[in-house]
């Protein structure tokens, strides 16, 4: 009865139950993901940096209450190189969700290719996320229900622990009232058991919650793993492609992960939307030819026949000779002439070796580089893809590199690369993506490209440079000019390499100025073919 005295040894095994929750609550975690401080300080700096990942959490929360904590397990799981989950039997019942994402995410086939490329580097892990936005809104969108069923679940568990410990309350109120006696007022007796019974139906109100949770999420789960697989797919492409355009355009891992993350994002926009950004698989194609050819030995190159010679190398011996050796009685003869080295051979002009000076590539960028040919590439492309492979070629070889833009008379800019520190890949865009416009001219660029040849021979004493002119067009130049350019060629000892993009036959036919000018002259038809210029990579 209300009106009488209790013992408290009594009220208290009543609420033994209660004061075991009250003064050990079961934690719940609201991160899926393990975490170490420095993991977390990745998260956090990450996102203070990037305004594109805080613009999708505030999109997230028109949806979601806990979408930053979401959006951090996301990144977790791309970051960290081994992430581990937290059983869900210790997470919030608000968050579970985000487990069973989470779970979904490390499961699906594209993770595993998109962890290769995002572990222990917190812009491409923050890019991944920003990649599955779209996804993460649909997720949470589909997810409506068991999120409001597991927040309910979340607030019921809250309200039961709660109650528990106003139970250790009413009792310890109780103790004092008791004042060292074994007899309980009745009154204080009376708030135990209402505090008892209230902690009671919190408990069971919670059960009903957790198991309405627990059928919500069970629906939930086919939806949330394909999204999920969706998400890990958008990612795994993003980081990709952007992967791939920072190779194309010679920027290596190394490189990037010691770039600021503000730096890095400015970069990776630019190289999305730059004017060559649709011609990153070209131009990484030029630099991987170029990286093959410089694999082959030229000291062995055939080069040009001119004839034939007397001698014993049997890598160059005619057809006719080695039908001899099908003749038995012939064979002694065939050896006798290879032993005094009077066997017939190819002779050949070789090409000259690789040269000494500064690498220099003129690139027209008049009007007409505009025009596309197959495929939809443009001639400027072409050229430009082509002499950032040169520019590889001269980095390789420890050479300066030096690109020309010109087009008409009044039209040229130089882009400087010395061979001796870095190029900063700004600087390499710059050169890339500058186009001049106008008609063309061939004498101010050429004119350009021997005098730096020229202050390089006389401040360093390097000769023997390469000078490659890409153009589609021909003009004339004066004979005064010809004059002092076969001078200063002789003085340097340089070689020109000529490059006639889709001109006309008549452009390069034999007399024409490209023919006279150049020592070695090719032309170029199918734009979407880089192996043309393949022997220009084994002789620069």
């Amino acid at each position: 009865m209300d009106d009488e005295p209790e013992r408290l040894d009594a009220l208290t095994r009543q609420a033994g139950r209660w004061l075991a929750l009250s003064a050990a609550p079961a934690e719940r975690h609201t991160t899926a993901v393990v975490a170490g401080p420095y993991d977390r300080v990745a998260w956090r700096d990450v996102y203070a940096r990037s305004a594109a990942l805080r613009e999708l959490s505030a999109q997230l929360l028109t949806r979601h209450a806990h979408a930053p904590d979401l959006l951090a397990d996301v990144f977790l799981c791309a970051y960290q190189a081994a992430p581990r989950l937290r059983e869900r039997a210790v997470m919030a019942p608000s968050h579970l969700v985000h487990h069973q994402v989470v779970t979904a995410l490390t499961q699906s086939p594209d993770f595993a290719p998109l962890h290769r490329e995002t572990a222990g580097d917190a812009y491409a892990a923050a890019m991944a996320v920003l990649a599955q936005g779209s996804a993460l809104r649909g997720l949470l969108e589909r997810s409506r229900e068991a999120r409001e069923r597991t927040g309910r679940a979340d607030r019921a568990r809250q309200e039961a622990e709660a109650a528990a410990t106003a139970v250790g309350e009413a009792l310890r109120q109780a103790a004092e009232e008791a004042d060292g006696q074994e007899e309980v007022p009745a009154p204080a007796a009376a708030a135990v058991r209402r505090a008892a019974e209230a902690a009671r139906e919190a408990e069971e109100s919670a059960r009903r919650e957790d198991g309405a949770a627990a059928q919500a999420m069970a629906a939930a789960v086919p939806g949330i793993r394909s999204a999920a697989r969706n998400a890990a797919s958008a990612a795994a492409e993003a980081v990709r492609q952007e992967a791939a355009l920072m190779r194309a355009w010679g920027v290596d891992a190394g490189e990037t992960e010691r770039m600021p993350f503000e730096e890095r994002a400015r970069l990776a926009e630019r190289l999305r939307s730059g004017r060559l950004a649709r011609w990153a698989e070209l131009i990484g194609r030029f630099r991987q030819m170029a990286a093959g050819e410089r694999a082959r030995e030229v000291e062995h190159a055939t080069g040009e026949l001119v004839g034939v010679t007397l001698g014993d190398d049997l890598s160059r011996v005619i057809p006719s000779e080695l039908a001899v050796l099908g003749v038995p009685e012939l064979r002694a003869v065939f050896a006798a002439r290879y032993a005094a080295g009077e066997l017939m051979l190819y002779d050949s002009r070789g090409e000259q070796g690789t040269g000494k000076g500064a690498v220099i590539a003129c690139v027209d960028t008049s009007h007409s580089m505009y025009a596309e040919g197959p495929g939809g590439i443009t001639r400027e492309a072409w050229s430009k893809a082509c002499a950032l492979a040169l520019l590889d070629q001269a980095r390789h070889a420890g050479r300066d590199f030096v690109g020309i833009l010109f087009s008409a008379a009044d039209k040229l800019q130089v882009f400087r690369f010395p061979g001796d520190r870095p190029a900063p890949v700004t600087d390499v865009l710059d050169f890339a993506e500058t186009f001049l416009g106008g008609g063309t001219d061939f004498q101010r660029p050429l004119g350009t490209a021997a005098k730096i040849l020229e202050e390089e021979f006389d401040s360093a004493s390097r000769a023997r440079g390469d000078i490659v002119l890409i153009t589609d067009d021909a003009c004339e130049v004066s004979e005064n000019w010809t004059r002092l350019w076969n001078e200063i060629k002789r003085r340097l000892d340089f070689r020109l390499f000529g490059v006639a993009i889709a001109t006309p036959d008549t452009a390069t036919a034999s007399g024409s100025v490209l023919e006279t000018l150049c020592d070695n002259l090719r032309t170029v038809d199918d734009l979407t073919d880089v192996h043309t210029t393949a022997d220009l990579f084994r002789v620069i």
